[in-house]
């Protein structure tokens, strides 16, 4: 791994402190240079809503979801007290469901504990759905203590700059360590932060604009012209294939809808009731028997495999109820925490 030379370090440090200065994002969970001159201080409860939020989802489809959550729960122990089905319901959309019950975890143990988040690395790390990247950055931003924060952003950037030959994932202790090197111990929270803008605004993945960035003198990709080519990757692997049926049940303009298990994938969200997901094409019978009108397919990428959903839809027979659920009308479906795959079956 290279070492970095304590002048190289210092230029590198004030050239994109000074850029962040003057071209840093401002954020509504953020505090800017100038917020911290007159001696504010960051929302800490804020911040964590912003990074759980953050961490599968970009900034401006985050942002409403981040308003929302606080206009209706500006404190965390508001949210620890709050059932789970409306904070699930808030979420929707938001995807990554998991998240959203380490968010309640989460919040239930700090309001536990007087409601007070941590302000140590071990202990971010100890609460639900905290990992090592989202405590680092909690650290940085809500507390302004040392923190050296790499996420996809930041692991481009030093790529780029020192040209890492070994791809992710293998190089992410190399690139961490090299970052860590650099991050500013003095001015911490605004360092982080800046990095993080000069990934997503400036060192972007396929058009960098490499003419306004302050590191442009010290980057080693720029300076061979193949800043695109970092940071180098694996061959992706294929996704599976996994096959569902769904049957849009609807009855004087609403629709079936059951609650998932809580444990697993979506788990204790809403769906429009089906089969199992499977690599195989699935047989399973219609819960009762109709004119079953096939409407298009529904496609559905998640992290570690492709869902392609048969939906069939019918009116519920006379006198037919199901054995659970609820019936929802459709045009109030932004009551339920119904998951992104299952609005989709229900967009036609």
């Amino acid at each position: 791994m290279t070492k970095l030379s304590a002048p190289t370090i210092a230029r590198l440090r004030a050239a994109l402190l000074d850029w962040y200065d003057r071209s840093g994002r401002t954020l509504p969970w953020r505090l800017r240079p100038e917020d911290r001159a007159v001696g504010r201080q960051a929302d800490a409860y804020a911040v964590w809503l912003s990074e759980i939020m953050l961490q599968q989802t970009t900034v401006p489809h985050a942002t409403p979801y981040w308003h929302r959550f606080l206009e209706a729960w500006p404190t965390v122990e508001g949210l620890a007290a709050e059932d789970d089905d409306a904070i699930l319901t808030a979420w929707a959309g938001l995807g990554y469901y998991a998240r959203a019950r380490n968010l309640i975890a989460c919040a239930r143990q700090v309001a536990g504990s007087g409601g007070v988040f941590p302000e140590t690395l071990e202990g971010l790390k100890s609460l639900p759905g905290i990992g090592d990247y989202t405590a680092n950055a909690i650290l940085a931003a809500a507390f302004d203590k040392p923190a050296s924060v790499v996420d996809g952003n930041v692991e481009r950037v030093i790529a780029r700059m020192f040209r890492v030959e070994t791809p992710l994932p293998k190089a992410k202790k190399d690139i961490t360590a090299l970052a860590g090197q650099i991050a500013d111990p003095g001015r911490p929270g605004d360092y982080a932060q800046a990095i993080m803008d000069l990934g997503a605004t400036v060192c972007t993945p396929r058009s960098p604009d490499c003419g306004t960035c302050p590191w442009r003198p010290d980057c080693a990709a720029h300076a061979s012209g193949d800043q695109t080519a970092y940071p180098r990757k694996m061959p992706k692997k294929v996704k599976p294939v996994r096959r569902g049926i769904v049957w849009r049940v609807e009855r004087d303009g609403r629709v079936w809808l059951r609650k998932r298990p809580d444990s697993g994938l979506l788990g204790g969200m809403m769906e429009v009731p089906g089969s199992e997901w499977t690599s195989d094409v699935p047989t399973d019978d219609p819960p009762f028997t109709a004119d079953w009108t096939a409407l298009p397919q529904v496609r559905h990428v998640f992290t570690h495999f492709t869902l392609i959903l048969d939906v069939w839809r019918a009116d519920a027979p006379a006198g037919w109820s199901p054995e659970d659920g609820i019936w929802a009308h459709l045009n109030d479906l932004g009551a339920y925490a119904l998951p992104s795959v299952y609005r989709k079956t229900l967009a036609e």
